[in-house]
């Protein structure tokens, strides 16, 4: 490689809230910028945008879907000549998968966001061109892809054909400087849960409304969040006489005040890719209460210092009831666990690292 930085196009379908678009917005806005040359590439509007990227280069491209974006990125590649080109989300990934074939040069990298083949088992592809088929058939063209979690890397090894020289294991880094909260242990008052999360029936409300419905003492539960179950949610929480004790939030930027004043985050998804915002529970002190389910919950929880992972309903309410007579988790620990694994500096380096090597192999 010469002396000249190496060009990086982040490619993403919006800047709405999500995990994805966070976490790469970040990482292109904190490259080393005398190594890489970055510029994010939306296919979406910029009215939809909720993040701040800074100095970071947004192109959008004003398309209403990933599909009517293939002309743009053409002319966008000829026009930027990138070293690489990373993209995220299924998706967009097996889209830009094929550019590969025009651009032989470039290196292609596709960041996968979740455990395919279970996110498949709740919300199946309706489309053929984002098939298990068509999946098999990107990832066999991209040059690398970046799994988020030990859970997912298996997973596109065993069901999607990839070998695991083409993968490489990145966690997702700490994005937001929360400060620790206060350490606070009062039983006498009613223990606060919180989720936030995308309101879609793999993330598992429900079971978490069962559980909580069997409880004899008092609680306050806010969820923050929204997405197409929204109204079936909150039917059965009417069902099970939980209205009262329940705060929504549809959205905020205030994820951090929320998550401190809490004194327990629920989980109840039945996959992931990697969830952020367990990470960002525990960094303010916040332990975590989630029911097992691949996409690296091992990763981040270890049992009774920051959190537990429960196996089944009954041992999620028992978890419950014990959390809410100790109340024993001392936040430093919390917050210091996730500090150590996924901390800015070290993600980063990963991420640095990887381009590096791409570059440097050619």
């Amino acid at each position: 490689m010469n002396s000249k930085k190496i060009k990086i196009l982040f490619i993403l379908p919006s800047l709405a809230a999500g995990g994805a678009e966070r976490i790469m917005s970040f990482v292109a806005k904190s490259l080393n910028k005398e190594q890489f040359d970055t510029k994010l590439i939306v296919t979406g509007y910029k009215s939809k945008s909720v993040y701040n990227t800074g100095d970071l280069e947004v192109i959008y491209l004003n398309k209403s879907r990933v599909l009517k974006s293939g002309f743009s990125l053409f002319r966008l590649f000829l026009r930027e000549k990138p070293h690489i080109v990373i993209s995220s989300i299924v998706h967009l990934n097996t889209f830009s998968a094929f550019f590969s074939l025009v651009f032989p040069r470039t290196k292609f990298i596709a960041r996968e966001a979740n455990v395919l083949s279970v996110l498949n088992q709740h919300n199946p592809s309706k489309s053929f061109l984002f098939s298990k088929r068509m999946v098999v058939i990107a990832y066999k063209l991209v040059d690398k892809i970046i799994c988020q979690s030990k859970d997912m890397q298996q997973d596109v090894v065993a069901n999607y054909g990839v070998p695991l020289h083409k993968t490489v294991l990145i966690n997702n880094p700490i994005t937001n400087s929360f400060q620790l909260k206060r350490e606070i242990h009062d039983t006498t008052k009613a223990i606060r849960f919180i989720t936030i999360t995308r309101l879609s029936k793999h993330k598992g409300h429900k079971r978490i409304i069962d559980a909580l419905s069997t409880l004899n003492f008092p609680f306050h539960y806010t969820i923050i969040g929204k997405g197409s179950e929204k109204e079936s949610i909150f039917n059965y929480l009417k069902e099970k006489n939980l209205s009262d004790q329940v705060e929504y939030v549809e959205y905020t930027n205030e994820v951090d005040t929320y998550l401190s004043r809490s004194d327990l985050y629920l989980q109840g998804s039945y996959v992931e890719g990697f969830p952020n915002i367990l990470i960002e529970s525990c960094v303010v002190g916040t332990p975590v209460l989630a029911f097992n389910a691949p996409g690296g919950l091992d990763e981040i929880i270890e049992q009774g210092i920051n959190g537990y992972i429960a196996n089944s309903n009954e041992e999620f309410i028992n978890y419950l009831n014990i959390i809410n007579s100790s109340r024993d988790f001392e936040v430093d620990k919390v917050s210091n666990i996730v500090k150590e694994r996924f901390g800015k500096e070290k993600i980063i380096t990963e991420y640095e690292n990887l381009f590096l090597n791409l570059v440097n192999s050619n």
